[in-house]
């Protein structure tokens, strides 16, 4: 039996570290970004990037089907913004599919989905979203796994690396 020695090559060269922003053909997203639905009207939203859920879910209320000449649709209602109510954008949609979905408490409960696209630094790509109340939870939008896959490399440890939308500045009287 032969042991390496410090003459001998135990790895390959590392490869260079990537740009802070992209590589060959994936994007560098942080664990969380602000993202926009532009078919849904939605100018800004904070998304949280969860590579442990396989589905992606957006915080909606009065969720009601309804029929268009054969095609099942979903109108709801979208608070965008964490901890607040003062903003609701009314949101319809052709229903893409309607799933059984196990949270992560792990109950299970149909949901329905929506295809739509986001849109996040200079990329827009279609996802599947699912409708649900998300009230109690820290973000108002979730992107799963699905929804980055071969798309985007997650770096745990940075945030917004698609920036913060501006503020409104605020008058003073």
């Amino acid at each position: 039996m032969t042991f390496p020695t410090d003459s001998d090559d135990l790895f390959d060269e590392p490869p260079a570290p990537p740009d802070p922003y992209a590589t060959k053909d994936q994007w560098i997203i942080g664990w969380r970004e602000w993202v926009s639905l532009p078919s849904l009207g939605i100018r800004h939203i904070k998304a949280k990037i969860d590579t442990g859920a396989r589905s992606s879910s957006l915080h909606a209320l009065n969720i009601e089907t309804f029929d268009v000449d054969g095609v099942d649709m979903v109108r709801f209602d979208v608070q965008p913004h964490q901890r607040s109510d003062a903003k609701t954008i009314a949101c319809q949609a052709p229903v893409h599919d309607v799933r059984s979905v196990r949270s992560s408490s792990g109950q299970a409960s149909k949901r329905i989905f929506i295809l739509t696209e986001v849109h996040w630094l200079d990329t827009t790509w279609q996802v599947e979203l699912t409708l649900a109340n998300r009230n109690k939870m820290g973000f108002r939008m979730l992107m799963g796994r699905e929804a980055i896959r071969g798309r985007m490399l997650v770096d745990p440890g940075q945030s917004f690396f698609g920036g913060r939308p501006k503020k409104k500045k605020r008058k003073h009287w």
